[in-house]
């Protein structure tokens, strides 16, 4: 099994992070998949962004569900780029050979009905594969199961498992999303955040399911030389 390489949050390295520029350019370049984070304005709209705040990547301040879209337009990211709508990023993937990981990005601030209207704008795309809806708040994956049980759904957790297979079994979900290597389950765990040379060698010689990583050049790279 070949180890998928998914852009975590774009390109960082060289882009600002989940900005349609870098999606685009991971798109072009190769990556097996993109991963990004999906909040709700204050008028429902979804928004590609890592933070609850705007503070971190825009000049702007404050959280994300306090603005409207139209206002939150007014504090662009670095290259210039408005805060990129879900909508513009499914259009831009289109029909593109790639890999999506949706995090729900609830852990923090549930936003109420996010998984509906995530769900549906998402089923509105026609795009060439099924979209991989993560979160780090359960709850959030539960309610989509009871939208769609048939859609791909995993847990994104620092927290370790005695018997990991045993919960992915109990929650019905696809795979993990560990933040450490969890030995047992290569061909069910997703892990992030990947970015140093050594590391990405260990588990691509253990053949792991996926990998999530702010520079999927150098981990492609890597990746080719050791699962030739």
């Amino acid at each position: 099994m070949k180890t998928q390489i998914f852009a975590h949050r774009s390109y960082p390295v060289k882009f600002p992070e989940n900005s349609l520029q870098g999606f685009k350019y991971a798109i072009d370049h190769g990556a097996d998949g993109l991963e990004f984070d999906v909040h709700l304005t204050k008028d429902d709209v979804p928004v590609i962004m890592h933070d609850e705040k705007i503070d971190r990547t825009t000049k702007g301040h404050g959280k994300i569900h306090d603005f409207t879209y139209e206002q939150l337009k007014k504090y662009p990211l670095a290259n210039g780029e408005t805060i990129p709508l879900l909508k513009d990023f499914l259009n831009l993937v289109g029909h593109h050979k790639i890999h999506l990981n949706l995090e729900f990005k609830t852990n923090q601030i549930h936003y109420k009905g996010i998984e509906k209207i995530v769900m549906d704008m998402v089923n509105d795309h026609n795009l060439r594969y099924p979209v991989i809806y993560s979160s780090f708040y359960l709850q959030s994956l539960k309610i989509a199961q009871k939208l769609d049980p048939s859609q791909i759904y995993c847990f994104l957790t620092d927290k370790r498992f005695k018997d990991p297979k045993a919960f992915i079994k109990k929650e019905h979900l696809s795979a993990l999303h560990p933040g450490y290597y969890a030995k047992g389950i290569e061909d069910m765990e997703r892990i992030y955040t990947i970015d140093n040379p050594q590391t990405m060698k260990k588990l691509f010689k253990r053949h792991v399911r996926g990998i999530f990583t702010n520079d999927f050049v150098t981990a492609m790279k890597i990746r080719d030389e050791i699962q030739k």
